[in-house]
């Protein structure tokens, strides 16, 4: 809930300001148990409790990796499951959120896409889990230390309300206090969507999966893109609005023999080449199911080293690959259950 949302469900007869107390005790503070709200008069809380309950996830599994990383498996009201991830690197904590249970965008490579999609979240159940996960670990958002990335379970952009609704909380100083240049949503490329996106005052940082050089092997990749094509693609990031400190980034899973040679990564170049954009390149996570080979170190490497004469690109590392939490992963799969 919102702010409004908070004054309605405290009721006319209360004075607007129990509504600022009970958003920051909510989202600022992170309190576990309504009753324990100290700004609000007693009875008032205990009205609450009867009325209202947190609408936590509830941890239903916890996996973790050998490198730290800790997958969550999250029980929602209605019993449907959804997962969130979190990577701890030295100074640094990134929490990777869901947005719908399952996913309706088809990509060959993802193993999410083999659930389909069972509903989108609420806003409440996307913030949710970043209040869960940031309890259960006593993370703190001040000083930069906590990133979210909006690249779990789902499309995004595909569920834009609930996506805006919680990022409007997320980055509220008056809320959870995140900073805007800490939390990322990424789309597989839903063209309207993008553009309803940058019309937003308050929104998270824009990640694009582009993962092909050509219209064709996108198609292939991703059955979506059939709709929504490459080159109208880079016509809305050029489009796009960014903020004077923002770049657009472009992620690319590479698939060994598929669309990892030395001319696909001149073919990236040469589409991102107007954008003020970076590159994330992801070697393929594997798992049952997905028909494509992880490429190797080297050939990585190489297409690193083309682009990276054009524009900035990464090689993002993996994390959680035992215990199936690394980037395409996230499909209820068990592994080494600590909880």
């Amino acid at each position: 809930m919102d702010l409004t949302d908070l004054r309605e469900a405290l009721g006319p007869d209360q004075p607007g300001y129990r509504a600022r107390q009970l958003y920051q005790a909510l989202y600022k503070s992170q309190i576990t148990d309504l009753v324990s709200i100290s700004t609000l008069p007693t009875r008032t809380r205990e009205e609450l409790a009867q009325r209202h309950a947190l609408g936590m996830p509830e941890v239903a599994h916890l996996y973790e990796s050998t490198d730290g990383t800790r997958r969550y498996l999250l029980k929602l009201e209605d019993d449907r499951t959804v997962e969130t991830v979190l990577m701890p690197e030295g100074e640094r904590d990134t929490i990777c959120i869901s947005s719908q249970v399952g996913c309706p965008v088809d990509c060959k490579f993802c193993m999410t896409a083999l659930m389909g999609l069972e509903r989108s979240l609420t806003a409440g159940e996307i913030v949710g889990q970043v209040l869960l996960v940031a309890q259960e670990n006593h993370l703190r958002q001040e000083g930069g230390r906590l990133n979210i990335v909006m690249m779990g379970q789902g499309e995004p952009l595909l569920n834009l309300e609930n996506v805006v609704k919680a990022t409007r909380i997320l980055l509220d100083p008056a809320g959870f206090g995140l900073s805007p240049r800490r939390i990322t949503v990424s789309t597989a490329g839903i063209i309207p969507k993008i553009e309803e996106l940058g019309r937003e005052p308050v929104r998270p940082k824009l990640a694009i999966s582009l993962n092909a050089s050509t219209e064709e092997s996108r198609q292939e990749l991703m059955p979506i893109t059939r709709k929504y094509h490459l080159k109208d693609l880079m016509e809305a990031c050029k489009a796009y609005p960014l903020r004077p400190w923002e770049k657009l980034t472009f992620e690319y899973v590479l698939l060994h023999g598929v669309n990892d040679s030395d001319a696909d990564a001149r073919r990236v170049v040469k589409l991102l080449a107007n954008l003020n954009a970076k590159v994330n390149l992801i070697a393929l996570n594997p798992g049952p199911g997905i028909p494509y080979e992880t490429p190797l170190p080297e050939r990585v490497a190489s297409f690193q080293a083309i682009v990276r004469h054009a524009m900035p690109c990464f090689v993002r590392k993996p994390r959680g690959l035992d215990i199936y939490a690394a980037c395409g992963q996230l499909k209820r799969n068990a592994g080494n259950p600590v909880a």
